[in-house]
């Protein structure tokens, strides 16, 4: 996948789902930070982006998100024609630091326009750091590889993630210390 692709995501997640703006939590939201040319190719191998629809109701967000996914998640039509999925997801997908929205990466660029109607859609990705701390949360040797990758090519700061698993909620500090503990390891 390329940033033309995310912001493809975007745009299509938004207009199916009716709002401005979705949130990119997953692998994929490393394009709104790095160019493809810049990763390592383990980072952008992903077919899926996952979009959180960026309302305040979670109800409503749960109900947005299942749309997306119905409308463009694996084995629809969207991704037949386009080569990757929209998976629609919710708060409780990923593991967050403290502070985490106040560190959002704007993606909003003539590609995440609508070419037909005009209107300007959003995706606000998850900071490299917040990205890598979510990650080793999930606790996947896949995930494990995403950021032992983007730490070998010096694209995210090692320190910074142990800041971040420090600044972890309180209902998610036992996985950030075992998370801690792994990466000074």
């Amino acid at each position: 996948m390329n940033r033309e692709q995310l912001c493809h995501a975007i745009r299509a997640a938004c207009a199916i789902a009716e709002i401005d703006r979705v949130i990119v939590v997953g692998s994929q939201s490393i394009l709104g930070s790095f160019d493809t040319d810049e990763l390592p190719a383990v980072t952008h191998l992903s077919a899926e982006v996952d979009v959180m629809p960026d309302v305040s109701d979670f109800d409503l967000m749960v109900r947005l998100s299942d749309l997306i996914e119905g409308v463009g998640g694996e084995l629809s039509p969207f991704e037949e024609l386009h080569g990757f999925a929209l998976d629609g997801v919710d708060l409780t997908t990923s593991v967050l630091p403290l502070g985490w929205r106040d560190r959002l990466v704007v993606v909003r660029n003539e590609f995440t326009k609508d070419p037909v109607t005009g209107k300007q859609y959003s995706g606000l990705c998850l900071d490299p750091a917040d990205l890598c701390v979510a990650k080793l949360c999930a606790g996947r040797e896949k995930d494990r590889a995403f950021v032992a990758a983007l730490f070998d090519a010096d694209l995210v700061d090692r320190d910074l993630v142990r800041t971040r698993l420090v600044q972890m909620p309180a209902e998610h500090s036992d996985v950030a210390a075992i998370v801690l503990a792994e990466l000074d390891t």
